[in-house]
């Protein structure tokens, strides 16, 4: 058995949990905050056994998507956007993965 940490954007959580449990998969949400933008992400929890990594990596590639956005500069933080900070396009959305071993699992 194997448990699945997804990382997704807040926008995409929804559509992604979704196709995941439609596909007979149990998902558990948990509200994080990313250090870069600073916007809020969904950790998604998934636990599968082993044949179904596949099905879940392309579930969160399909629905996952990546967009383009603006990102204030540094020294506008705290003070407020002026008129003379320019912002910076960055890519966010996708998801970040990570496959663990589970040992042991049950329910109580």
């Amino acid at each position: 058995m194997k448990l699945i940490l997804a990382i997704v954007n807040n926008d995409d959580s929804n559509i992604v949990v979704s196709a995941l449990t439609n596909r007979g998969f149990e998902v558990t949400r948990l509200s994080t905050t990313g250090g870069f933008l600073n916007v809020g992400n969904t950790t998604l929890l998934i636990g599968t056994e082993n044949d179904r990594i596949d099905d879940a990596k392309e579930i969160l590639k399909v629905f996952s998507s990546t967009r383009k956005t603006v990102k204030s500069t540094n020294e506008s933080f705290g003070r407020g956007l002026r008129n003379d900070s320019v912002g910076e396009e960055v890519t966010v959305g996708g998801a970040t993965y990570f496959i663990l071993d589970v040992e042991e699992s049950g329910r109580v």
